[in-house]
């Protein structure tokens, strides 16, 4: 062999030595020659004698030893094929003495002999695989020798050698990957690591089948979760995965060349490893709710460990612990490498490292990390500090070197670090080896001192014979007489210095190790550390067939993946690479949803959108032909919606570019006419108007040219008849049939896309992805523009809009994640736009239909949305005159349809706000009262939240001069009317409700009363006469129909104040200070004031007469018609209003008498009621004092008068003659 191995399989099966002689092998158990013949026919024995020894699987221990020996020592059982194996591996040892690498010469041997080795130990391995792991000797001998042939012959420059040797490592893989851990990592870092790259010398050939190899071992399913787990995961391994992947990213990349084949070979191992992760995923995932690693303490991270190994609830923590420290220890390294003090206090705030440093954990970190400046750690352990030296010794006390010759220990320890260059720093580092190594292998060594001192005199050789400076170069005597005397004063053997000479001769022990974590060469000395360290590492973890790491595998490899893809199919000229390419597209999607990668889905739609050729500006003249014949955008466009269509919960910022092409596909007209429909509107999709006018739909009223000729209809159909339309005005060529052809492939390539169903299906989105996409459709939209935008700009936001209103009527239960958006969207249009325009028309009724289409399902945001109604009255004054009888028709649809819905002030005030603009507008002001009707008649929907609004919205019908003054009256009904409500909700109060709450709301109610009466005070001042007459008596209705209502006493002194006497004293005025053409026939509306003066006044004396102020209130009464009796009507006095007025002043004056108001009697000083009455009667009538009071006569009146004042006694009552009470009666007071 190349090296000597210490306890190797020559002196471990001494029994079976043998030779080889002219083609033929003599064995002790068999001493028939073997020959080829025998040999060519080995593998069927190898398998079967496995298979007939395959009861000693249950043997453990003790038992399993006793069973091996008895199997050893028959014949043709186990030491047949043992014999058979180490015959076959020996055919392998021509390399002996050849230096097989690389760049050697393939004819510097005959490869038919290790080909038919190879080829039978493939077979054997094949088909006896499963059962060569019952065998500790063969297995030893799969493990060790054979191994280490393949790893030689891996780097044959003969492509079939490379190949049979793949062959076997991937059967053997396939049956004994449990017992060649590092074994396989070896492989696949020094062979096919090294050999699919062309920057480590290997030949083309050499990297495709390297290539090849890759791609068989990525199309085992578990292969790379199964490097993943074992190797990526491990702190003492490199990682293999990372490694594989990034290999097959980066050779499907064609750098400035065509696509070749090894592009797609490596296209081929990509997509086996990603269509894995996706079949896993219907196996069942461990991995739906992904919690990433966190370190809240420290402990030692080379001490942890997996509790179970075979159970995946121990060991999916555990490997992702373990990926998580590795990786933290990776960053770690980059930050020592800058400074080692800052790469430390990384490590400890992590807690990676304890806060206070010890010795041990920095002395393993230096040992297991990968990356780490290897200078730096060398000047580090060569320092003189007493820490540093704590940290040296406990570096070396992490080597195993039991049972390894002194030079292979001190290669391995030097290629962990740079041996520093000063003679201490050496010293010291050669001591604390020199230690480490005696503690383990101390034979024939007598003590640490003769390791020390044979190490150095190793480095001085070393550098003797490999510095070309040194001309004189040492000789093997040389080399054995400086080390005289050093073993304990005794001579070492000389067949022992003699092989290290000759070792170090042949092979440098590098004091100056190479940098990074490449790829290296398998040397003795490493296999040797292998072998070693494979007893020692933790087993082999079988993943098994479920997602438990995909995510974490995933994250790494999608980046790259996607790129090699995306490259590989923007090169690719075939439809079978084109569909390759999109089977993996969606594969990395599917992993992409399932293990919830957002930003790796949004990477992948990009990458796709851009293939679809929709994102770029066209500069072909007919875009539809064009895209028809690109089978390449066409499969790409198909692939995007389809992700869309499946995944779109986890698409996150990728919608913008989804609708960037669905924005394209528009613009060319190429979309059905309806994509916006929601699922609830199929009842709509016949005709969407308002009382006959259509709403604008933007896909039919597009201002954009397309393929050549004026936009004319939009849907696929539309497309198509114009391409075979004629225009008599702008002649055209007939279409070809291969135009015909590629129209009808677009039109085909659309339908497969089911883009509406991305609109339609909506409701179906999570909640993150529903807001991102509505987020994406108001920034597609773009911002409104005061200025006029362009007919494309504006069909585009037109659009967007529609698209926008149909996701949110489609999500109504979940209105509160898009109304913002959504109502800010609407709000810039509104406010921004300052003519009539599709775009501002669209908001304000798509505004309208979520509000129609929500309020009955949605109670708890209708405030919201009812109030986002006022965004209308905010509309330029031309954008409202124009569509303002539509939006009246639309608020009274939703006003008929949701008014037991609307419950708050809130609300209603935004419906009444738009109900009252629309009393002055000529077109939109009958719908509104309809939708006033429907609120008001007979109280249906009035409530205590909308019954002031309601009343001023009417008070505005009733004032406006629009249309009839019929309709004025009517308004003035709905008011009068209003008040069986107030009566009704006092009579339920009184029943249902404490006295506390019932004085609240009485107080309430009573406030309604006053206000109802305020309003109608000003429809009495109307110009028209028969709508303020009307206003008149419907006041009078409400102020005495007031019975039933609780209403406090001050609230009948609030009515004089502010009602009654208010609109007396305006309605003088106006008599007195308007022109007659204005208010015709004021004296009839003056009568029916001073008639509702009385008749209120006599109803409510029971409860005047009871306030403290009602002397003032009577002589305002008494005022008002004083000034009534003396107003002049077209410059004389009225002789109605004097007919009139005395005859209501006597009813009040005998309803006064009779309930013992109005008396004369005895009071001690001051003006009395009964003074001023009299005094203001007698400028009114001076005979109502005899009529009133006939039994007194005037000189007895008048002597009284004198010497008595007038007494308020309610309780004292005063005779009233028959004659009297028939007058009352004929006035209304009594009877």
């Amino acid at each position: 062999m190349a090296f000597r191995r210490t306890g190797g399989l020559n002196n471990e099966y001494a029994f079976g030595s043998r030779k080889l002689e002219n083609g033929s092998m003599n064995s002790e158990y068999d001493n028939q020659p073997l020959s080829a013949n025998f040999a060519s026919n080995s593998a069927s024995a190898v398998t079967v004698t496995m298979m007939d020894e395959s009861t000693a699987i249950a043997l453990t221990g003790k038992e399993s030893a006793s069973y091996d020996v008895h199997l050893m020592t028959e014949p043709y059982g186990v030491p047949c094929m043992v014999e058979i194996f180490h015959f076959l591996c020996s055919l392998l040892n021509v390399i002996e003495n050849m230096e097989l690498g690389p760049r050697s010469n393939t004819i510097a041997f005959d490869e038919d002999v290790p080909l038919f080795a190879l080829t039978l130990i493939n077979s054997a391995i094949e088909l006896g695989g499963p059962s060569i792991h019952r065998h500790p000797r063969l297995l030893s001998l799969i493990q060790d020798e054979l191994f280490h042939n393949l790893m030689q012959f891996g780097l044959s420059m003969s492509p079939l050698i490379l190949s049979m040797v793949c062959s076997i490592v991937l059967n053997l893989y396939h049956h004994l990957r449990t017992e060649l851990k590092l074994q396989l990592e070896a492989f696949f870092s020094c062979v096919i690591l090294r050999l699919a790259q062309s920057r480590y010398g290997a030949s083309y050939q050499q990297q495709e089948v390297a290539m090849e190899a890759l791609v068989d071992f990525c199309r085992q399913k578990t292969f790379m979760v199964d490097m993943y787990a074992n190797f990526d995961s491990d702190i003492t391994c490199s990682n293999v995965f990372e490694d594989l992947a990034n290999l097959l990213s980066r050779s499907a990349f064609p750098v400035n060349c065509p696509l070749s084949a090894m592009h797609i070979l490596a296209l081929d191992g990509l997509i086996a490893v990603i269509q894995g992760m996706a079949e896993r995923i219907t196996n069942g995932s461990a991995d739906s709710e992904y919690s990433p690693v966190n370190l809240e303490e420290y402990i030692p991270f080379w001490m942890v460990k997996c509790e179970n190994y075979g159970d995946p609830n121990h060991w999916v923590p555990f490997t992702r612990r373990r990926k998580y420290i590795k990786r933290r220890l990776m960053i770690g390294a980059d930050h020592f490498n800058r400074d080692p003090k800052k790469g430390l206090e990384f490590l400890q705030g992590t807690h990676l490292l304890p806060n206070k440093l010890d010795p041990q954990s920095v002395a393993c970190f230096f040992r297991y990390t990968a990356g780490l400046d290897k200078n730096l750690v060398g000047d580090f352990l060569g320092n003189h500090d007493e820490f540093c030296v704590q940290v040296l010794h406990e570096f070396a006390g992490t080597f195993d070197f039991q049972d390894m010759n002194l030079d292979t220990a001190l290669r391995l320890f030097l290629e962990t670090f740079r041996l520093p260059g000063e003679s201490q720093k050496i010293h010291r580092v050669l001591e604390a080896f020199s230690e480490r190594y005696y503690e383990q292998s101390p034979h024939i060594l007598a003590n640490k001192d003769a390791a020390l001192v044979l190490s150095y005199s190793m480095i001085m050789l070393n550098t003797d014979q490999h510095n070309v400076q040194v001309k004189k170069k040492m000789t093997e005597e040389d080399f054995i007489r400086n080390n005289r005397h050093i073993n304990g004063g005794s001579d070492l053997p000389r067949e022992f210095l003699s092989e290290i000479y000759h070792s170090i001769c042949k092979n440098e022990i590098r004091t100056t190790p190479e940098q990074g974590v490449g790829f290296p060469e398998m040397t003795p000395s490493r296999w040797i550390d292998l072998l070693h360290k494979s007893k020692k590492t933790a087993p082999f973890i079988v993943s098994g067939s479920k997602a438990y790491l995909d995510h974490d595998m995933f994250a790494i490899m999608s980046g790259p993946t996607i790129a090699a893809i995306s490259v590989v199919f923007d090169h690719a000229e075939h439809e079978e690479v084109y569909q390759t390419c999109m089977d993996g597209f969606l594969a990395i999607a599917k992993i992409s949803a399932c293990h919830h990668l957002e930003d790796v889905l949004d990477d992948l739609v990009v990458s796709l959108c851009k293939f679809t050729t929709l994102l770029n500006p066209s500069l072909v003249e007919e875009p539809v032909l064009a895209f028809g014949d690109d089978m390449k955008a066409r499969m790409a466009t198909v692939t995007v919606f389809t992700i869309a269509n499946r995944y779109g919960d986890y698409i996150r910022t990728g919608w913008r570019n989804i609708l960037d092409c669905i924005l394209r596909l528009h613009k060319l007209g190429l979309l059905p006419a309806r994509v916006a429909s929601d699922a609830a509107d199929e009842s709509e999709l016949s005709a969407e108007t308002v009382h006959g006018k259509p709403i604008v739909n933007s896909l039919s009223s597009a201002h954009m040219q397309s393929i050549g000729t004026p936009r004319r209809s939009s849907g696929l159909m539309g497309r198509f008849s114009q391409l075979l339309s004629l225009d008599t005005e702008e002649p055209r060529s007939q279409p070809t049939e291969q135009q015909l052809a590629a129209h009808q492939r677009t039109l085909q390539t659309i339908q497969k896309c089911h883009i509406d169903s991305i609109f339609t299906e909506s409701k179906f989105l999570q909640a993150k992805s529903l807001e991102q996409l509505a987020k994406a459709l108001i920034w597609a939209a773009g911002r409104p523009q005061k200025v006029n935008s362009t007919p494309e700009d504006e069909d585009t936001a037109v659009f967007c809009l529609e698209l926008l209103i149909a996701i949110t009527l489609n999500n109504r239960d979940r209105i509160g994640i898009l109304w913002p958006g959504v109502y800010d969207h609407i709000s810039n249009i509104v406010q921004s736009t300052v003519m009539p325009c599709a775009l501002v028309e669209k908001a304000v009724f798509g505004l309208l239909r979520i509000c129609q289409r929500l309020l009955p399902y949605k109670e708890n945001i209708a405030d919201e949305l009812l109030r986002s109604l006022q965004l209308v009255l905010k509309l330029d004054a031309r954008v409202a005159d124009a569509y303002c009888e539509q939006i009246t028709q639309e608020v009274s649809r939703l006003v008929k349809a949701n008014a037991s819905h609307i419950r708050s002030q809130l609300g209603w005030r935004a419906i009444t706000s738009l109900l009252s603009i629309t009393a002055r507008h000529i077109e939109a002001s009958e719908a509104g009262f309809d939708a006033l009707l429907f609120i008001m008649s007979d109280g249906a929907h009035l409530l205590p939240a909308n019954y002031v609004l309601c009343v001023d919205t009417a008070r505005q019908f009733a004032e406006s001069r629009v249309g009839q003054a019929e309709r004025s009256v009517r308004a003035l009904d709905l008011m009068t009317g209003s008040v069986n409500c107030l009566t009704r909700w006092t009579s339920e109060a009184k029943e249902a409700m404490e006295e506390e709450q019932m004085s609240k709301l009485s107080k309430d109610i009573g406030d309604m009363w006053l206000i109802l009466g305020q309003g109608l005070r000003k429809v009495c001042l109307d110009q028209r006469e028969e709508v303020r007459n009307h206003a008149l008596l419907s006041l009078q209705k409400c102020l005495i129909g007031a019975d039933d209502i609780y209403l406090p006493y001050g609230k009948w002194l609030d009515c004089f104040d502010l009602v009654i006497f208010t609109v007396l004293d305006d309605l003088l005025e106006i008599s007195q200070g308007h022109s007659q053409k204005d208010y015709r026939n004021m004296e009839g509306t003056l009568i029916l004031a001073v008639k509702l003066l009385s008749k209120v006044f006599l109803q409510s004396l029971p409860v005047l007469s009871q306030l403290t102020t009602f002397c003032k209130l009577w002589l305002g009464v008494l005022t008002r018609m004083e000034k009534y009796m003396k107003v002049k009507v077209r410059g004389k006095r009225s002789e109605k209003l004097q007919e009139t007025v005395p005859d209501l002043l006597k009813s009040s004056l005998l309803s006064m008498k009779m309930r013992g108001i109005l008396a004369q009697r005895s009071a001690l000083g001051g003006d009395s009621l009964w003074e001023l009455t009299w005094l203001h009667v007698n400028n009114i009538s001076p005979s109502l004092q005899l009529e009133v009071f006939p039994e007194q006569d005037s000189e007895h009146f008048q002597h009284k008068q004198g010497e008595s004042v007038g007494g308020l006694i309610p309780d004292e009552k005063v005779s009233v003659s028959s004659s009297e009470i028939a007058s009352l009666e004929d006035a209304g007071i009594v009877g």
